[in-house]
This record gives structure tokens, sequence and C-alpha cells, in this order.
């Protein structure tokens, strides 16, 4: 049974990441089995860590065929921007403790995700808000691949606020605020 966390997880997926093509390279695994969402319930620092680090042994021990990308959903921890930040501090330097910096990659995102230097209301705080906590794991080599065959990779994240800008914030308000108060179709 699909859990209401992962189950809005899986509508901003479609409706911020791929439908408004924030992630160029998302579209194809969205939809896929490829895709793994792990959803921890814990708000326990100590079982947050573990889940991470069986999220880290999980997508090793499997080829880009099974998991190519994995998700890591906290919905009732990490709430604080900042107590995200440092927890995020924790998984990027225990990635290299286990020499895993050039094989997996960290992307962060936060219901609360603000941009150094952005004004808090700009909209562009968007790109990398999710429902809940969460850290999304990359494979350092298929992030290498999709960029040498993306025409100006650099140009993304201006595009995305671009777009973001262009929806304007209260739409994007109204969007976000439809997309929390999804019910998940297995839980009805």
């Amino acid at each position: 049974m699909i859990t209401t966390a992962e189950q809005h997880t899986r509508a901003w997926l479609q409706q911020f990441i791929v439908g408004l093509n924030l992630c160029p390279f998302a579209r194809p695994f969205v939809g896929s089995d490829t895709l793994r969402i792990t959803v921890s319930e814990s708000d326990d620092r100590q079982v947050l860590i573990n889940t991470f680090l069986r999220e880290l042994d999980v997508i090793q021990g499997s080829t880009e065929g099974e998991i190519a990308t994995s998700l890591l959903v906290m919905p009732n921890a990490l709430e604080d921007f900042d107590d995200y930040l440092d927890f995020l501090q924790l998984a990027e330097d225990l990635l290299e403790e286990l020499g895993l910096d050039g094989t997996i990659q960290l992307a962060s995102f936060h219901p609360r995700y603000l941009f150094d230097g952005e004004a808090a209301d700009s909209a562009s705080h968007f790109s990398n808000r999710s429902p809940y906590p969460v850290i999304h794991f990359l494979r350092e080599a298929m992030v290498s691949d999709a960029l040498d065959h993306f025409p100006q990779p650099e140009t993304i994240p201006q595009r995305n606020i671009s777009t973001l800008e262009a929806i304007g914030r209260a739409e994007i308000e109204r969007r976000w605020k439809n997309l929390r108060s999804a019910e998940p179709e297995n839980c009805r």
C-alpha cells in the first residue's frame, strides 16, 4: 500500500519536476520501476542515519536497470531547514568517509528550501522544494552521461528560475497546496 508521503512525493515529481521540466533528465525515471522511493516515518536522527546508510547499500548493490535513482523521504523529521542542512552535511560526510563521493551524488529537497542570496519570497526556491524533506541518491556516472548529452546544462538553473517566475508565486503556491491535499489512491 502506498503511503500518503509517497503519494505526495510522486505527485510532486509528476507535477513539478517533470510537469514544469525542472529536471530535464527526470521524465524517463519518474514513471519507471527503476525509481525507488523509501519513506522513513521516524523522527529519530540515528534511525534516519541508518536508513540513509541502508539506501546507500541498496543502490550500490543494484544495477542501473534495477534502481537508477532513489529518494529517501522523511515526512516526520527535519522540518526545520537548518536541521535538514545539518543532516545533509552529515550524509555528505558519510558518503566521503565510505569512499562513495565519486560514485553517488546527493541532491537536496525540502518544503522550506531557500537559496542563499535569493529573496525569501522568490519563486526560484520551488525548484528545490518538495512536500517533505528528501535526499535524492543519484548515480554519478548517470549524471555525467546525462550532462554530456545535454546542450548547455549550465543554463538549467536560470531556465528553472525563469519558468517559476513566469508562473508566479501565487499560482505556484496554489498548485503546491493542491499537491499536499491529494489523498493517496490506495489509502481510500
